[in-house]
């Protein structure tokens, strides 16, 4: 039997946002509030990732102040710096920056000649001691190649709530697959990218497994993968048993298995707490990930299983 470290770790699950902005970059929010939302709709924690470039003064924002004792807040900002194949300026997600962490020159939302690349901000990120993912892929424009050098990031954002809103480019499914096939042993994150300005809130979030809610625990779970995400339906099993998929949630109607190519197989059926799903249409993949779907077209994912890997694999 294998199963993702979110189901075999100790501890409990903590609801978070990883992606959000404030009055510091391009929110119109201050950090104090859009805590205080956070707190307010139940969220255990949150990190605050404004945009971390020359024209908001490179922040990254105290959110030490609003902790209280239910709710943390991890710090991190969202990095840009050198061009996609567009001839855009990348955007990389990374949660539990330090304080101190350089900026690249990056004066605007513009790429400029000799500036550090994506990969290389990634790869400080990620040597800082960040958790990294590459940002909205399908917003950004993101090709194959694009996404291939980022070869430091822990995830790719799956979900972005702000993004399914404001411009219907929330996907991050494509780019996550093929890179997973490609053997790349990367999890997999749903965000708001929150800036308040139009319904970019609470709509996407992960729930960590840790011991405590505090930000070294729950960075280390991230890091481990010891998550999964959600619009709202709860994940409280997934584990291989054979020929098939087990997935224990809250009432779904639709249970899925996906694995590398056409690699697809789902139940369906009414109030479903527990899914068999047979693996046999998925084509022999090394990796497996489950979704599930609520009434309401609600959906929550696990994060990759490689069939490969033991019962709890970890990030690189």
């Amino acid at each position: 039997m294998t199963r993702p470290l979110a189901f075999t770790a100790p501890g409990r699950f903590w609801r978070g946002n990883l992606h959000t902005h404030s009055t510091r970059s391009d929110g119109i929010l201050s950090p104090e509030e859009v805590c205080r939302r956070y707190r307010a709709e139940g969220y255990d924690f949150l990190a605050l990732t404004d945009h971390f470039i020359g024209d908001y003064d490179y922040p990254i924002v105290d959110t030490v102040p609003f902790r209280t004792a239910g709710f943390t807040t991890i710090l991190g900002a969202e990095l840009h710096s050198g061009a996609m194949a567009n001839g855009e300026l990348w955007h990389i997600l990374a949660v539990g920056l330090p304080t101190d962490f350089t900026p690249s020159d990056s004066p605007s939302f513009h790429p400029k000649p000799g500036q550090e690349t994506g990969p290389e901000i990634a790869a400080r990120a990620v040597a800082a001691g960040a958790f990294v993912a590459i940002a909205h892929p399908q917003w950004s424009g993101l090709t194959l190649a694009d996404a291939r050098s980022i070869t430091a990031a822990h995830a790719v954002e799956i979900y972005n709530h702000g993004c399914a809103n404001g411009c219907d480019r929330p996907d991050g499914f494509g780019i996550a697959d093929l890179l997973l096939t490609e053997g790349r042993k990367l999890t997999m994150i749903a965000t708001d990218d929150a800036h308040f300005y139009e319904p970019d809130h609470f709509g996407g979030w992960v729930m960590v497994k840790s011991e405590a809610n505090t930000p070294e625990a729950l960075l280390a779970a991230l890091k481990d993968g010891a998550f999964y995400s959600s619009q709202g339906p709860e994940l409280r099993d997934v584990r291989l048993e054979g020929d098939h998929v087990v997935i224990e949630s809250s009432a779904v109607v639709t249970a899925i298995a996906m694995g590398h190519g056409t690699g697809a197989k789902s139940v369906h059926g009414n109030s479903m707490t527990r899914a068999e799903v047979p693996l046999d249409r998925l084509n022999g993949s090394p990796w497996i990930r489950v979704a599930v779907i609520d009434a309401a077209g609600k959906r929550a994912w696990s994060n990759p299983i490689w069939r490969d890997a033991g019962p709890n694999p970890r990030v690189p």
